[in-house]
């Protein structure tokens, strides 16, 4: 940057100026946590291993997915196809884990995509986000507490089996039931959250390890059973896609969401021993690991009993009785207990997190912001003022003067661009060449010459972002919305498609912006094929947000609106960037330094 441009977001807005000012609220970013700007004592315990990182990931992930939602969609969508939804879904949500595993292993901080929309998007973005995520994750974590009831009920010999304290009790005139074993159960895992990260993720590993292992026995003693009684879900007339394709790929989005929960891995970033190396390797792993159980259970179950026949709300344990095996269904039901123990322990967990679809285009519109146009400025508390206006002081002088006539004849041929340029002595170069080269004032035009590029490369690619994320918005609306006319369907379907095309060919165009080397903790996990890989991961997920039902979407926008008011109102000047005031992040560490100096 040139002159040092310090603003003080938390200035009271003029009433001329308050658009402005609102409109900067929304797109203010905090800076990536480092030890300069971590608070003292905020800091959590680093307990965690690439070991448990996996058993968390895994926990977190195989719960209802399996265990019931493989007889509702095989019944409704797929067929014997199951296996194949399981995998295209997969796949789709690998996208959206290396684009995770850049951004958690660069800003290795509690809060996942919440906290990456915040550092690279904006507040608002970032508000939203929390705001939605908060109501998903409740509602998850009360849907599998639910099912943990019934099967629960298995062991006592029945639905209507429970003990009084704990069965279910509906309220008269009212649809409203009850669940006091449910309520019990979210407390207990509460509590051992609590009790700390290291604890909770051992009693997770123990759980998570017992529920694969019933899980390899459903696929060993399932396969079995198939070679021993014939595959009869395999030999129906209607074939490997009695639905078609197209209900393929409907089972595939509806089983996307049974990979919910690796990002609950990005989310105990902080609490990592080396998060660098361990956090890519436990979302890659626990991805790779639910997607392979879900393909063979899936394979084994819908062969062994027709699909049209699977019970959809216990389908495998149906499936093992249907063949004789009923002493197996006490087995696979204890499976399913401690599955559904597992993803309610990430579903409260995430409650320092956030994730889902939403989240997963965020975060890949992150990873184009943080390659192309990563911040250029940072947020910094008012208490370094002094220091603020040190270091602004000499940059300007250096921007006006070319150096400081105080201090000892710099390099200009080798560090241009660095914070302090090295001495005649120590350059590279033969100090005569140095010296000689601060008589050529080509070198200071081609320096702003740099800078006007860099600002019309940064303009231009963050155009194409806009226009990429527009693009993908008009073609999957369109290519969902059959009510629609074809004439209007084909035109807007095409406008989006050519500012698709238009953006992405652009940013394959132009460099990539040299900060990203130098954004958050560097020599970690890279995200590979950028720009394509998160282009793809941001389409996959809208079409996927767009064909959710009607009603979900009406649920969830009056969720929003009030999450909307309550920012407006309150977070927007209640934030903790309020009273920031924001640097070029060229002189972020110098300015620490120079407030550690006065310090001491």
């Amino acid at each position: 940057m040139g002159l040092v441009d310090v603003q003080n977001a938390g200035s009271s807005p003029s009433s001329s100026g308050s658009f402005s000012w609102g409109f900067q609220s929304l797109i203010r970013r905090k800076q990536v946590d480092s030890a300069n700007n971590k608070p003292e004592g905020t800091q959590l315990a680093k307990e965690l291993s690439i070991l448990q990182l996996i058993a968390l990931g895994v926990g977190s992930t195989i719960g209802a997915g399996v265990y019931v939602l493989v007889g509702t969609v095989a019944r409704e969508h797929t067929g014997p196809a199951l296996t194949i939804s399981f995998l295209i879904a997969g796949i789709a949500s690998a996208l959206s884990a290396f684009c995770y595993a850049e951004l958690a292993s660069r800003c290795p901080s509690a809060g996942s995509a919440y906290h990456y929309s915040y550092i690279c998007v904006g507040e608002g973005i970032a508000w939203i986000i929390g705001w939605a995520l908060i109501l998903e994750y409740t509602i998850g974590g009360s849907c599998v507490v639910r099912g943990i009831s019934p099967n629960l009920a298995f062991f006592f010999g029945g639905e209507d089996s429970l003990p009084a304290f704990l069965a279910r009790v509906s309220l008269p005139g009212t649809d409203i039931i009850l669940d006091p074993c449910a309520a019990f159960l979210v407390l207990v895992v509460t509590g051992l959250l609590c009790v700390g990260i290291k604890e909770s993720s051992f009693a997770q590993a123990v759980v998570t390890t017992a529920n694969v292992c019933i899980m390899v026995f459903v696929i060993i003693a399932g396969g079995y059973l198939g070679f021993r009684n014939g595959w009869v879900g395999y030999s129906l007339p209607s074939g490997y896609f009695p639905f078609g394709f197209n209900g393929m790929l409907a089972g595939s989005a509806t089983v996307f969401f049974s990979y919910i929960g690796f990002d609950t891995v990005a989310s105990a970033a902080e609490e990592v021993k080396n998060p660098q190396r361990d956090l890519p390797l436990g979302i890659g792993l626990a991805l790779a690991i639910c997607c392979v159980l879900y393909m063979l259970v899936s394979a084994v179950i819908v062969g062994l009993v027709p699909y049209y026949a699977m019970d959809p709300d216990t389908p495998i344990s149906s499936a093992f009785a249907s063949q004789g095996m009923q002493w197996a269904s006490y087995i696979i039901t204890a499976g399913a207990v401690t599955a559904l123990c597992a993803n309610l322990m990430g579903s409260i967990l995430p409650q320092v997190s956030v994730g889902t679809l939403l989240a997963f285009t965020v975060v890949a519109i992150s990873i184009l912001i943080l390659r192309y146009v990563p911040p250029d400025e940072v947020p910094l508390p008012l208490s370094l003022q002094d220091s603020i206006d040190s270091v602004a002081f000499r940059y300007n002088k250096k921007e006006i003067d070319g150096n400081n006539p105080e201090d000892p004849p710099l390099c200009t041929c080798c560090a241009v661009d660095s914070v302090e340029h090295k001495a005649l002595e120590d350059c590279h170069l033969h100090p005569g060449d140095a010296q000689a080269s601060l008589g050529y004032p080509l070198i200071m035009k081609e320096k702003d010459e740099d800078k006007v590029n860099d600002k019309r490369r940064r303009k231009l690619a963050a155009g194409s972002i806009a226009s990429v994320c527009i693009g993908v918005l008009l073609a999957a609306s369109t290519a969902s919305a059959e009510f629609l006319p074809d004439l209007i369907r084909i035109s807007v379907g095409g406008v989006g498609a050519m500012l698709l095309l238009g953006g992405l060919t652009v940013l394959l165009w132009i460099d990539q912006d040299d900060g990203r080397h130098s954004f958050g903790h560097s020599g970690g996990f890279m995200c590979p094929f950028v720009p394509l890989l998160p282009v793809c991961s941001i389409l996959i997920n809208v079409y996927l947000l767009i064909n959710l039902s009607l009603g979900t979407w009406v649920r969830v926008s009056l969720w929003l609106i009030i999450g909307v008011f309550i920012y407006l109102f309150y977070g927007m000047r209640h934030s903790s960037l309020s009273d920031a005031v924001y640097v070029p992040t060229s002189q972020a560490d110098e300015i620490y330094r120079s407030s550690s100096e006065h310090l001491s």
